[in-house]
């Protein structure tokens, strides 16, 4: 009788739930600055785990661009992210093909280098045009998007330098503190309408502007150990970050597996800020 009622009770018992799954089958994704880099790797990633991707970057080689794609296996679209009247355009020619957008990825960037003294207004400008005003511009010609549909997720890609200074860096800190303190701005007015925005701030990652600063391995060794002159630490997990690492975060923030989770930076840099 006891065993009876053991087995009743356990048939009784409710299912736990599926657990959300790490994927974006048919949904539909924008990710800025895919023509290389970290913004690449992102559009990448998305499309290998389901979604319509659409890629958004100044240009694209042409040859390689498309579904059969050996580079760009994704939809791409040429747009400059600082002209705001082609935003407004190629915003309106996508959503009328498709009107929703299930994630949007700002990953387009720029670094110029300089010191206070040496850091052109041109550089300083272009900086913030690419960095922070870009992304401003995107954010807020999908806002009505966005709040109509209720749902959605934003991650913007800022960097580890908006957390701690760094020597000749100037402009890029700056902006990227700006990124920063605008997506937390932006996740609580998104918040109401049940779409959520994060930040992801890499670290030291291989790309083609990590090399152009760093063209050879002594170089990406000096970084990981540290370069004290330049009062920057080192690296604790003793390696470069990849650009699919990155990716790899954002697909997260982007996942329903981070679905109560927004107003938020995660760093992704092998421990160089020491949590800062």
């Amino acid at each position: 009788m006891l065993a009876d009622q053991k087995n009743l009770g356990a048939a009784a018992s409710p299912r736990a739930p599926e657990p959300p799954a790490l994927q974006f089958e048919g949904r539909q994704v924008w990710v800025t600055g895919a023509g290389r880099g970290i913004g690449h790797q992102i559009a990448l990633a998305f499309r290998q785990l389901g979604a319509r991707v659409t890629g958004i970057d100044r240009s694209f080689d042409r040859e390689e661009a498309g579904p059969a794609g050996k580079r760009y296996p994704f939809r791409t679209v040429s747009m400059d992210i600082t002209d705001r009247p082609r935003i407004a355009t190629v915003c309106q020619q996508l959503l009328t093909e498709m009107p929703r957008v299930d994630v949007l990825v700002n990953a387009a960037g720029v670094l110029r280098l300089g010191t206070l003294d040496s850091t052109t207004v041109e550089d300083w400008q272009a900086s913030f045009d690419i960095n922070v005003s870009g992304v401003f511009y995107l954010m807020r010609e999908l806002m009505p998007q966005f709040r109509a549909q209720g749902a959605g997720s934003i991650v913007n890609v800022a960097s580890n330098a908006a957390r701690v200074p760094r020597m000749n860096m100037l402009a890029y800190c700056a902006s990227k503190s700006a990124l920063v303190g605008m997506s937390h701005c932006a996740a609580l007015e998104l918040a109401q309408y049940g779409v959520r925005c994060n930040v992801v701030s890499p670290g030291s990652t291989d790309t083609p502007m990590l090399r152009s600063m760093l063209p050879d391995e002594a170089g990406m060794r000096r970084t990981i150990e540290g370069l004290p002159e330049q009062f920057k630490l080192g690296i604790p997990l003793r390696k470069i970050a990849t650009a699919r690492e990155v990716a790899n975060t954002v697909l997260f923030l982007a996942s329903d597996l981070a679905s109560h989770i927004t107003m938020q930076e995660l760093v992704v840099d092998g421990g160089a800020t020491l949590a800062a």
